[in-house]
């Protein structure tokens, strides 16, 4: 019987300090699907490419003419892929199981399925709570400030206690599974967004497209998340720019 194709793809920009360990985790512990994978590279300044040629010679490596953004690097490759599946994975995640397989089962099973992303882990095993509804401007906006905390924890449904795959509005954009099917057929991510409501966005046009997304707790990856990056000045930037085009697009809603 034949393996089930998967595709997956890490966008990378400088990233030659967590690459590697990224990249091994992914070919090691995928086992029972076919499973290729594609590093598209927005013009790295340091030795990530490099790097990967040299420790990973089966990884087909992009190179980009421009950083253009997260979505603008996944959809580079867009085109290209024949897979059943297509994972869709930051740098910054390492797995410790099979967790690939474990959702192209769920999928297989789940037809109505169109997006799936297991839980997400620190590295001390705490869990992050990431969002699992969609944006508004009252999530967005105040679950920023600590005196507001309950706001977030309503945003990503942390209170629930999720133990078994449960339907949710948004899949986080650090790592999930999409049917290559419809990515292809909805073109990816809006490449408007630069950084930042990129996955927002996508959940809302696979909902919009008359599929399911699931949040299934019961396989973890593990995110190193560098919050830095949203707290420096661009990243300011960056998130409100993408905010502002994420609720003109679908509407500015307070609740």
């Amino acid at each position: 019987m034949d393996m089930i194709q998967v595709s997956g793809c890490v966008v990378t920009y400088n990233e030659e300090d967590m690459i590697e360990e990224c990249v091994s985790s992914l070919l090691q512990c995928t086992k029972d699907v076919e499973f290729q994978l594609t590093i598209s590279d927005n013009c790295s300044q340091d030795r990530t490419v490099p790097l990967l040629e040299e420790k990973f010679p089966q990884v087909t490596i992009l190179k980009n003419e421009k950083n253009g953004g997260f979505g603008y690097g996944h959809n580079q490759i867009l085109q290209q892929i024949t897979s059943k599946y297509h994972a869709v994975i930051n740098p910054d995640i390492v797995l410790k199981e099979d967790v690939i397989s474990k959702l192209v089962a769920y999928m297989e099973e789940h037809p109505e399925v169109g997006m799936i992303t297991p839980r997400i882990l620190n590295f001390d095993g705490t869990e992050q709570f990431l969002p699992k509804r969609n944006p508004s401007i009252r999530y967005v906006v105040l679950s920023k400030f600590k005196p507001f905390h309950k706001h977030r924890q309503f945003y990503t449904r942390e209170l629930d206690h999720l133990e078994t795959p449960t339907e949710v509005e948004f899949c986080t954009g650090c790592f999930f599974l999409i049917r290559t099917e419809l990515f292809q057929k909805i073109k990816g991510f809006d490449p408007r967004y630069y950084m930042y409501f990129e996955d927002a966005d996508l959940s809302r046009t696979v909902i919009q497209e008359g599929y399911r997304i699931i949040f299934y707790p019961e396989t973890s990856a593990y995110h190193k998340w560098n919050r830095a990056n949203t707290r420096s000045v661009r990243g300011i930037a960056r998130f409100l720019t993408s905010m502002v085009k994420y609720f003109h697009k679908w509407g500015w809603k307070w609740n």
